[in-house]
């Protein structure tokens, strides 16, 4: 009996896990096709060159820029690293790493698919949001002193994740694809996992409990603070945290909340320890401090603005169905069975053009090793 109901529940989760693969995966397809068709025309040396300070015009290029680049946090966190050690401002750095996880294309299909266009709009409005409180933030606090340690401590090349990734300059549009696919598979496997488990596992009443879905007015404040908290608890980074907003979005969280939580990719516990390693802890205490000070500040104001206008959801119908639900001769199959076909001509021309080698290099860092 026992067994039984384990089996059964293991099965659920599975089952959540994979009507929600089956859902995105074309649009996964999609937004990562068009996110390596911009990266593989955008020189990496011409982006060092355009963020020089932390100007509005040079921060407007870095988000940008990042809006065009991977949505692997890991190596977005290399990348803007890589940036300021070659001379680049470090607000504007640090703009283009917010920019490169939460303003990219894919980020805005999925979302759009599982939670509505609503949060898709939502993310991009709260995104230069963001970056204009951190803007704000360093200029009032980050001093010059503490900069420095942090640009001494980035000399000195310790590893993180995704280094070689993040230094790679590729032109080859398969090379991009199949690389920007085994940066973020572990976060997007790993988001589906959690998010069937959550769905088959919790029920909505302990969510409607954390996230004060009886007291309306306290969740709107609620929401963009305890969600960064969950974000960063789950490990989950990337496009890997939409699944998991879905089930929070049906549990009861504000639209505010959701938008802080997918923001908080770059506050999750392994990226801590990377920014510790790059730049010194005080710059990592600094970082996390500002980063969930700028995340929270940018939730409550696309929450608040959203309600008042009217874009926030009634109905809370995330798309969180299971295999049974979501699986069928439909349109959904159709792009699905096309996306599969465009990404096995894709993985075949990167291995046919010399990829394989890539895959080896992508936690190397550009001289095979640390330094210090």
């Amino acid at each position: 009996m026992v067994a039984g109901d384990v089996a059964h529940s293991l099965w659920r989760a599975l089952s959540f896990a994979f009507g929600m693969t089956w859902e995105i995966l074309w649009a996964l397809v999609l937004g990562f096709l068009l996110s390596a068709i911009v990266q593989a025309r955008v020189s990496k040396r011409a982006v060092e060159r355009l963020m020089p300070d932390d100007s509005p015009g040079s921060l407007a290029t870095a988000t940008a820029l990042g809006a065009a680049s991977s949505s692997c946090s890991y190596a977005a966190v290399a990348l803007a690293r890589t940036l300021f050690r070659k001379g680049a401002d470090f607000t504007a750095a640090i703009a283009f790493e917010v920019a490169s996880t939460n303003l990219v294309v894919e980020l805005g299909i999925v979302m759009a698919i599982v939670l509505g266009w609503q949060f898709t709009v939502g993310e991009f409005v709260g995104g230069p949001l963001m970056i204009a409180a951190l803007a704000l933030l360093f200029r009032a606090f980050l001093t010059r002193r503490l900069l420095e340690e942090a640009r001494a401590e980035a000399a000195r090349g310790r590893l993180g994740s995704m280094e070689g990734h993040a230094e790679m300059e590729m032109t080859e549009i398969s090379h991009v694809y199949v690389m920007e696919w085994a940066a973020v598979l572990r976060d997007v496997a790993a988001g589906l996992l959690i998010a069937g488990a959550l769905a088959a596992w919790v029920p909505d009443s302990w969510w409607r409990s954390l996230f004060l879905a009886g007291h309306p007015a306290v969740a709107k404040l609620w929401g963009p603070v305890v969600g960064p908290a969950v974000a960063m608890l789950s490990f989950v980074c990337s496009i890997g945290n939409v699944p998991l907003a879905a089930v929070l979005w049906n549990g009861g969280i504000s639209f505010g909340g959701v938008i802080a939580f997918v923001f908080a990719d770059l506050i999750i516990l392994p990226i801590l320890d990377i920014y510790r390693r790059y730049y010194g802890l005080r710059m990592a205490t600094f970082l996390f401090v500002t980063l969930y000070a700028a995340m929270v500040a940018a939730g409550l104001v696309v929450g608040y603005v959203f309600a008042a206008i009217g874009l926030v959801p009634h109905g809370r119908h995330a798309e969180v169905e299971s295999a049974a639900a979501a699986v069928g001769w439909n349109a959904t199959t159709v792009l699905d069975a096309l996306a599969l076909v465009v990404s096995a001509v894709l993985v075949r021309r990167f291995f046919a053009t010399g990829g394989g080698p890539m895959l080896r290099m992508m936690d190397k860092a550009e001289h095979g090793h640390a330094h210090g």
